[in-house]
Formats: structure tokens, sequence, C-alpha cells
């Protein structure tokens, strides 16, 4: 790194509180060396009640952009000039690029997601999926499936603060795509084993699983998991968490969420470079495996 840090290096962020954990700034780096981008990439511990400071931060130190985390990917969008129109529609921003001033939100979650399926050669178009989750990343997960053809999406959230954007995800997705939503209260568990019994792949879009909240699942016990059922947990530090643990003594195929890492990231990588991350030259060098 201190090789190529020059005057004229940019620098691009990631802000989301706790941080500290991700695995992006090795890769976004690696991947800049790799193709001579005179890019610095750091992670910032940035909460909510100061996400509107390091926007505008963004605009004074001049920066290329920055990735957005949780818990500021639903807050972030207000203090853009713009946004993508899959932002718009997801209500949610996970990259922002700054053009001269004028700073664009952007959405690639979704796009991450469905492309790690893909590289490990699930097919979920036109089957069921079963998610929990309405948060930034969750929402673009959702979206992004029924805009690929996903044929069933089953959504599970607790009635907290981000209900009523669940239930206007369910109305965009039935509106505005093929596929068919429907939402329900993750309390009622009875439901939840129900819809996972019939459904091709399971999904953890929560924070349910990492830091704070290691050691917990958002599925009870064991018992919901049957052998055919793929389960991906998109968190991925700790590697193995206890949802994932619990699927495997099943026999479920499982996945972590080191593609939907490495894949959202590539497609910010584009947008602020204009050219695609070397998805095989990072997976060798970083040894990214998102599978078992």
């Amino acid at each position: 790194m201190s090789e190529r840090i020059t005057g004229h290096t940019e620098l691009i962020g990631l802000m989301a509180y706790p941080i500290r954990h991700s695995g992006s700034p090795a890769m976004q780096n690696e991947a800049f060396a790799k193709l001579g981008y005179d890019y610095a990439y750091l992670a910032f511990e940035v909460g909510a009640d100061e996400i509107e400071d390091a926007v505008k931060a963004i605009r004074t130190l001049k920066m290329r952009g920055s990735n957005v985390s949780m818990p500021n990917k639903t807050l972030v969008g207000q203090y853009l000039d713009e946004l993508s129109p899959a932002a718009e529609m997801c209500g949610a921003v996970n990259t922002i690029v700054n053009d001269h001033g004028h700073l664009t939100g952007h959405i690639t979650d979704g796009i991450g997601f469905m492309a790690a399926l893909k590289d490990n050669n699930i097919d979920a178009i036109g089957k069921k999926m079963t998610i929990v989750g309405a948060g930034g990343a969750a929402t673009a997960i959702e979206i992004q499936a029924a805009l690929d053809g996903v044929g069933e999406i089953v959504i599970f959230n607790r009635k907290d603060e981000f209900w009523d954007r669940a239930v206007s995800t369910v109305e965009k997705i039935n509106t505005r795509t093929s596929s068919h939503a429907v939402l329900y209260d993750l309390a009622d568990l009875d439901q939840l084993k129900k819809e996972m019994a019939d459904s091709y792949i399971f999904v953890n879009a929560t924070g349910v699983g990492m830091k704070p909240l290691e050691g917990q699942s958002v599925v009870p016990d064991k018992s919901y998991f049957r052998l055919e059922l793929i389960v991906v947990d998109v968190p991925y530090s700790p590697l193995e968490t206890a949802m994932r643990s619990m699927a495997k003594e099943v026999g479920c195929r499982t996945m972590n969420g080191l593609g939907m890492m490495l894949f959202q990231g590539s497609a910010a990588f584009e947008l602020w470079t204009g050219e695609p991350m070397p998805i095989e030259h990072m997976k060798e060098i970083l040894n990214i495996r998102y599978g078992d």
C-alpha cells in the first residue's frame, strides 16, 4: 500500500457501525492495485447519528465515493443528490458515487446476492424463497430476486420499525414484477416452519448471527430445516453462524454472506472505476470460499 499512495490518491470509504470485521477494505484495495487504480479504500465506524456529517465529508474531502452498510443504508439517501432507480425502489443505498460534487446513491446488495447464487450453481428462478428481514440489504435482495424472476417470495419480519418497509416491499413486488410476495410476522413460528417446509431456499438477511448478536439465530432449532432446503446466512463474520451450524446438522447445503459481499463489491467497484472487478483473482488472493 505504501508504494502506491501518492499525492493524487483518491479516498473511498466504507461507513457503518460496527464495521471493523469487514473484508471489503482488503478486497477493494487488492482490486485497485491489481488494475492500477490510484484509490485507497478505508473503513470508518459511522453510526446513524453521524451519517449526515459523513456525507458532507465525502463532498469536502472530494472522495470518489463510499460504501454504506448498517445502520445507514436506509438513512443516507436523504442526504444525496440523486438515487438510482433500484435504490429509489428499495429505499436503501449501499454505494455512493461522487461525480465532481454530485452524489448518487446506488444499491448493489441484491445484484451481489443473486450473482453469488449463480456462481454457486443455485438457480432460484421460478422457485420459492423464504427470507427473514426488511432492512436495507434484505429489501434489496427481495426486490432484485423478484426482478430476476424468483417465483414466490415469503418475507418474515418482526413488527418493528422496518415492518412498514416490508409492507411496501410486498406491494412493489406484487404490482411491479411478475413475482408474488407475502409478509408474515416473525413471531409466528408455526407459519415460519410451514413456509420453510416447501421453500427451495431460505435466507437470513438480518444482522442476527454477527456482532453483537453472535450465537443467535432467527430459526429456533434444527427441526425447521430439511435436507433439500438451501440455507443462506447473509452475515459472514463469523463465517460459521449458529443458524448455518444447525442447517448443516440436517444436511442442508449452505452459504455464508461472502459471495454477496464479493459480488456487491464488484458492482460498486465498477460504478467507481467503469471496469469490472477481477473476480477470480480476488477469490484466489483473498482465499474467499463462500460456500461450504
